[in-house]
């Protein structure tokens, strides 16, 4: 027997890696990491009216540890729940609740696209979003505890990366055939990129912000915000992609399937396997409303997709707004965080090019690979570990 051969026989005698440290060991400094990004992203000061817009499924020790926060803080709190998250607008009896409020922390679906939550931070109501906090555990995952400085500065690189002043394309591919172009003026990117997301602002600390917390949920690099200076302009977007999972499936796909979009449609699905029958029912006639929502969290679990697509970097996702309600969506998502009329496409070995710039390669998010990512990097340890590893 080779040496090969006995260690699969008997794993249990062969070490050649550390064990894991024990939870006592790491527990509490790992909890105090996570701590400071909490209390930095939820930046409420003395005397704000603080307001939750939750649902009944959130865990209420969420609702806790940020009104332990803000009553600390000498800020008022007021919750108000909904019946689900999947509002597709805010209700005309919470409007005035909502108009009082200085700060705001929702799980309701319509928190970032309704017109008037959008007027609301236009006059300074600051905004946190916590689909990704729904549960107090999570403060306990390596996600909770990377640094949002970091975050922050590989959203800046990225952007560093796409071109300014001129137009140019969006244009993401992959091995299977997938290639989809969005065009870009010099005033949509100037649009899209000056944001307090995009400009790796992770805290809810300025007049008229909306972040996500656990960080980072996308942001998109393109959706209606690139559109505000273009209106009623129509940017076309036209393409297949290829895509390797879809949220409320319960496996990726095994069959290549193909969804081939025109001025911004999905005008074919094509495939055989049951699962391109499902894709064909709900997307034939939808909108591409998100094009390519990236992660930006080197230590959020890669293929957890669930509720929204995957946070990892470099991995995308691709929203497609639905002609219909989805019975499928319905029937395996019951208490989805978003309507039935949504869905997201996961891509995760994607190539994206911004004309001549090179922002993914393969999957891999090139600006993990910028000195000044790993200038900041090494302040929180080993660069290595921290944008590659484990922390």
């Amino acid at each position: 027997m080779n040496l090969f051969d006995h260690y699969q026989a008997n794993p249990s005698l062969f070490q050649g890696t550390p064990k894991p440290l024990r939870r006592e060991v790491t527990e509490v400094k790992n909890y105090f990491k996570a701590l400071e990004n909490f209390s930095k992203v939820f930046a409420i000061r003395p005397g704000d009216r603080v307001l939750f817009l939750t649902d009944p499924l959130l865990d209420t020790r969420v609702v806790d540890a940020v009104t332990g926060l803000a009553n600390a803080r000498g800020a008022s709190v007021t919750q108000y729940m909904a019946t689900s998250t999947t509002l597709a607008g805010v209700p005309d009896e919470v409007k005035p609740i909502i108009e009082k409020a200085d700060f705001v922390i929702s799980t309701w679906f319509c928190s970032i696209e309704d017109p008037f939550n959008v007027a609301m931070r236009k006059k300074g109501q600051r905004w946190v979003k916590i689909t990704y906090f729904r549960d107090l555990d999570l403060l306990m995952t390596a996600q909770a505890r990377f640094p949002i400085e970091l975050v922050g500065e590989i959203l800046r690189a990225t952007v560093r990366k796409i071109p300014e002043h001129r137009p140019f394309s969006f244009v993401f591919s992959d091995g299977r055939g997938s290639h989809l172009e969005i065009p870009y003026t010099a005033s949509m990117r100037e649009s899209m990129f000056s944001g307090n997301r995009w400009r790796g602002k992770m805290c809810a600390d300025e007049d008229g912000c909306y972040v996500h917390y656990l960080p980072t949920h996308g942001p998109n690099f393109w959706d209606s915000t690139a559109m505000r200076n273009e209106a009623p302009q129509h940017i076309p977007i036209n393409g297949v992609l290829y895509p390797q999972w879809a949220i409320g499936f319960e496996k990726p796909f095994q069959e290549k399937i193909a969804v081939t979009l025109k001025d911004n449609l999905v005008t074919e699905v094509s495939g055989e396997s049951p699962d391109a029958h499902l894709l064909r029912e709900m997307l034939m006639g939808g909108k591409i409303i998100e094009g390519g929502g990236c992660g930006f969290n080197p230590q959020a679990p890669k293929y957890v997709i669930y509720p929204a697509g995957s946070n990892a970097p470099g991995a995308l996702h691709f929203g497609i707004d639905l002609v219909k309600p989805s019975d499928f969506i319905r029937r395996v998502m019951p208490n989805w965080e978003e309507p039935p009329v949504h869905q997201d496409l996961v891509i995760y070995d994607a190539t994206l090019h911004a004309g001549e710039s090179l922002i993914i390669d393969r999957g891999h998010l090139t600006a993990l690979d910028d000195p000044q990512v790993i200038e900041l990097a090494c302040r929180f340890g080993d660069p290595e570990s921290i944008l590659y590893g484990e922390i």
